[in-house]
């Protein structure tokens, strides 16, 4: 028989982001397997007329009236109401997105990174409550998984849940499809160092503007290019762009449909990704798959993810930033090293071994005991 699985695709119905594309990715995969019975529902009233329409084929879709505001702030503090019986009496029920709502069955939480308690400053107010929810899912039974070994060690060190509950299984990716031409016609130049991403605190992208200005003499026709629409605190990034003594090196181009980043991908020269802190790094393997040398931050995830194809510097460190990108820059023996290994890199994850790892938690969940395996 078939396991029946139960998961909140709130993510869906918003733009986007790493985990609105985890939830797509994990919901085709499950989909398509025929040892799991999947359905989707979401954890939003305004959202609920829409949940069909954004749940890929083969999803069975339950849309209760759910609060998600009034709701996760009483899953803070008790386990009801369940959602069992609104959503179909599954064997199990997935919170993709940190919340994991109360149920008789076993329940899986996915944990992408713990920005909330590393970095509170950055979070908005609704995500600080998330460590509490996930601590009391836990204490309950839930299982953790985890989408990086990093994450995995952060969670148990830091949530004090028990190690055996918590599994990390990494993410898997889509490699971007796209030409260098069409990339470079985009990006207005034909030479660039590519950066992605919603301007925000914590993807540090003053210092990368910083590093740009200082290479701009030695290398004047290094250019930056930024695709990604405004997030906030977005003041800290027009201070940076203002103080520059070669503002003509920087090009936003906002945000750029992600059928277009493809090509964007083909066409840089270096891709630059100088985050504070990450769970996972989907963008650093969607560089590399596009034979693109990748300078990053020593962050554990992006460690992890990154291992040995990319360049590796401090956090905030503006020299070695800058050092790094002249490397990647300049260096064709260093560049066709790190395309290399990038290459394999890229070769160890899938959204396949991604789905299948977690359907291992959710058959350990369900059986109640044991430690499910995950996939490093």
């Amino acid at each position: 028989m078939p396991l029946r699985v139960a998961v909140d695709a709130t993510p869906l119905l918003d733009v986007r982001t790493g985990v609105g594309v985890f939830t797509d990715a994990l919901l085709r995969g499950l989909a398509t397997r025929d040892d799991v019975e999947v359905t989707a529902f979401p954890v939003s009233l305004s959202g609920r007329s829409r949940m069909r329409d954004v749940t890929p084929p083969g999803v069975r879709v339950r849309t209760p009236p759910l609060p998600a505001r009034a709701l996760h702030a009483r899953w803070r503090r008790r386990s009801t109401p369940r959602i069992d019986l609104l959503v179909g009496r599954p064997d199990v029920v997935h919170g993709p997105n940190f919340v994991v709502p109360p149920a008789r069955a076993a329940r899986v939480a996915t944990v992408h990174d713990l920005t909330t308690l590393r970095y509170p400053e950055l979070c908005h107010a609704d995500t600080l409550r998330f460590p509490d929810i996930v601590r009391r899912a836990a204490a309950e039974g839930a299982w953790i998984h985890t989408v990086s070994e990093a994450v995995r060690d952060e969670v148990v060190a830091e949530l004090g849940i028990d190690a055996e509950r918590v599994v990390a299984v990494p993410n898997g990716f889509d490699p971007p499809v796209g030409d260098a031409p069409t990339g470079r016609r985009l990006a207005g130049v034909e030479r660039y160092v590519l950066a992605v991403g919603t301007v925000e605190p914590r993807k540090d992208l003053p210092s990368l503007v910083a590093a740009v200005d200082r290479l701009a003499v030695e290398h004047p026709d290094l250019v930056l290019v930024h695709a990604g629409g405004d997030g906030w605190q977005v003041e800290r990034l027009h201070e940076a762009l203002a103080s520059m003594g070669h503002p003509d090196r920087v090009r936003r181009l906002g945000h750029v449909p992600h059928d277009q980043l493809g090509h964007l991908y083909a066409g840089a020269r270096v891709f630059a990704y100088p985050s504070v802190y990450e769970g996972f790094g989907i963008p650093v393997l969607e560089a590399m798959s596009c034979d693109v040398p990748v300078v990053t931050t020593a962050v554990p995830a992006l460690q992890e993810v990154a291992g040995d194809a990319a360049a590796i510097v401090p956090v905030g460190d503006v020299d070695a930033l800058a050092g790094a990108i002249a490397t990647a820059w300049t260096d064709e023996a260093w560049r066709a090293q790190a395309i290399e290994r990038g290459r394999l890199r890229c070769e160890r994850y899938s959204w396949g071994a991604c789905v299948d790892g977690i359907v291992g938690i959710y058959r350990a969940a369900a059986a109640g005991s044991g430690r499910a395996t995950g996939r490093t």
